[in-house]
């Protein structure tokens, strides 16, 4: 996450999967979790004004899902810190 400084109290969210992940298939279920995480998490509890950034990782994919909306929640209440 990070506050763009600028007045618009908008959320933007932006996603980010490497090569390294898998391919095509797996990289655009990756992105497709993440997107449904944005919808979920950060619409709620995300910083207003702010860019939040995911970025895949390897095994993101096989997490459950109620896994990483947890990680995702406790990663933006310590970066709001």
């Amino acid at each position: 996450m990070r506050n763009r400084g600028d007045d618009d109290p908008q959320m933007r969210a932006g996603f980010t999967v490497t090569k390294k992940i898998g391919n095509a298939v797996v990289r655009n279920r990756m992105k497709r979790r993440f997107r449904a995480l944005a919808r979920e998490v950060i619409l709620v509890r995300g910083h207003p004004g702010a860019d939040h950034v995911m970025i895949g990782r390897a095994g993101g994919v096989e997490r459950d899902f109620s896994m990483l909306r947890d990680d995702l929640a406790r990663a933006l209440q310590r970066a709001g810190k």
